[in-house]
């Protein structure tokens, strides 16, 4: 009998593992990203504090509209450019990226090219 691994249930002990070695300060918060099949949501987050110091999902009201129609690639890195300017304007310039177990591929790296583009470096 052929066993199938629950892929969600390998990326939460990848994430765990990710998660034991990197953390986000009031310096250099953490990126998070998280992806469910029709959305994607991304917050930067201080650790040290367990605050959100800013969000961006495709379900936001403001980016609803410039979403609609894309390809969920186009709209993830939409929301890692929403997410970027948020950070900026709270001043922060660096972060750390958790690609929260994923591969980095696809979403989560449009995301990651969407924040770098926007400003943020990590």
């Amino acid at each position: 009998m052929i066993k199938k691994k629950d892929k969600n249930a390998s990326r939460k002990i990848r994430h765990a593992r990710i998660r034991a070695k990197i953390s986000g300060t009031p310096v250099r918060p953490r990126l998070c990203v998280y992806r469910s099949l029709k959305h994607i949501y991304v917050q930067i987050i201080n650790d040290e504090n367990g605050t959100t110091l800013a969000a961006a999902s495709t379900l936001d009201p403001d980016l609803r509209d410039q979403v609609a129609g894309k390809t969920k690639k186009e709209a993830a890195r939409i929301v890692g450019q929403a997410a970027a300017k948020k950070a900026l304007d709270k001043g922060i310039k660096q972060v750390v990226f958790d690609r929260s177990g994923y591969i980095y591929h696809g979403r989560i790296l449009e995301v990651a090219a969407g924040a770098r583009e926007s400003g943020l470096e990590f």
